[in-house]
């Protein structure tokens, strides 16, 4: 069943959510007493706890067609995010599982603990063609449990055997950790890592995406994967109107100087759920800001808080969005990142021979 229950006042400490909303496809949402929660005083309120949950998912290739994603397949061993980030676009596919894209897609984490030995099954699979794969597409796959699960390095691991490229997209220092696999992988040409980068404001950082690395340290990231011979780019991700705009350049000239060799940039995106949940947060941190913040998204979105079309919903549309675009462009130049994203080689792909590995070969 569904839980639902009201704001919870003040901010929860490491969350970025403070509400679970009724999930859209339960007819049946909890509401708990709300006298009885607010005779609680707001610092003895327990804040929830984590929950790792077993994903028995028996595939780990997702595909999607969609022309604006800038890729076609990938590879996720969590759902659900610790990072909890107040505008991630990923929330409502919590709603999928019975859950909601709240709270409890920062506390109940579906974990794919047969991810490496699912991946090796496909890619030993005569019908797999060779394609490289994207890994955090919809969740961060170095999320802080991944510290402890080493599902993310597992894959690499897996990777690395086959020779498979592999696109890295994270928020999260421990991406490092993983160097000694991701340079191997780039003397084949089959890796590249991009951190996302949303704000330089260390405060603002710890309010909308509590539990990643701080903004800093994923400019260390960057550094340190450069430093290796890992190909790495940022991706000033998401760029939200009226809050983190003005911050593109010195983002761009930051993950340059560390060694950024691309960037791309999304501006916000609040599908489903995820838009009231993103009003809340405004009016809990940022209610001098509020109107000015929904506004220029609504200035970008067509006069609303999401537009779900293919071709327009990564980018934006309007006189905001060309802005938007023409800051890029320009803080991108001088920055002094010339190149665009490498193409990587499926060209080392290879299914390692023996008779054990033939048993996967169907």
């Amino acid at each position: 069943m569904a839980t639902g229950h009201p704001h919870i006042s003040p901010p929860l400490h490491g969350r970025g959510a403070g509400l679970n909303p009724p999930n859209r496809f339960e007819p049946i949402a909890f509401e708990p007493d709300g006298d009885a929660l607010d005779a609680i005083p707001p610092e003895e309120r327990p804040a929830p706890a984590t929950q790792f949950l077993r994903d028995n998912s028996r595939t780990i290739i997702a595909h999607n067609d969609s022309p604006d994603v800038g890729f076609s397949d990938s590879v996720n061993p969590y759902r659900g995010c610790e990072h909890g980030c107040i505008y991630c676009y990923a929330r409502p596919t919590h709603e999928y599982l019975s859950f909601s894209a709240g709270l409890d897609f920062e506390t109940k984490i579906m974990v794919k603990e047969d991810a490496p030995q699912l991946l090796r099954e496909a890619l030993m699979s005569r019908r797999y063609d060779p394609v490289s794969l994207t890994m955090s597409g919809v969740t961060d796959c170095y999320q802080p449990v991944e510290r402890k699960l080493r599902l993310t390095r597992g894959c690499l691991e897996v990777m690395l055997e086959f020779g498979n490229p592999v696109a890295i997209i994270t928020k999260n220092h421990l991406v490092t950790r993983d160097i000694d696999l991701l340079s191997q992988l780039a003397k084949l040409d089959a890796a590249l890592v991009l951190v996302s980068v949303t704000t330089l404001d260390h405060e603002l950082a710890r309010k909308m995406e509590p539990r990643t690395s701080a903004p800093r340290r994923r400019l260390d990231a960057i550094r340190e994967l450069h430093a290796a011979g890992v190909p790495a780019g940022v991706m000033v991700a998401p760029v939200i109107p009226g809050l983190t705009d003005h911050e593109m350049p010195a983002i761009l000239a930051a993950a340059a100087e560390a060694g950024a060799r691309c960037a791309g940039f999304t501006p916000v995106r609040l599908p489903g759920a995820v838009a009231p949940l993103f009003e809340q947060w405004l009016s809990d941190h940022f209610p001098d800001r509020k109107e000015k913040v929904l506004n220029r998204i609504r200035s970008i979105r067509g006069g609303k808080l999401n537009d779900p079309n293919f071709g327009s919903r990564m980018r934006g549309q309007g006189p905001w969005a060309e802005q938007l675009k023409s800051m890029f462009d320009l803080a991108k130049r001088k920055a002094g990142i010339t190149g665009g994203f490498p193409e990587l080689s499926t060209a080392h792909f290879r299914r390692p021979a023996g008779p054990q590995m033939e048993l996967f070969a169907r």
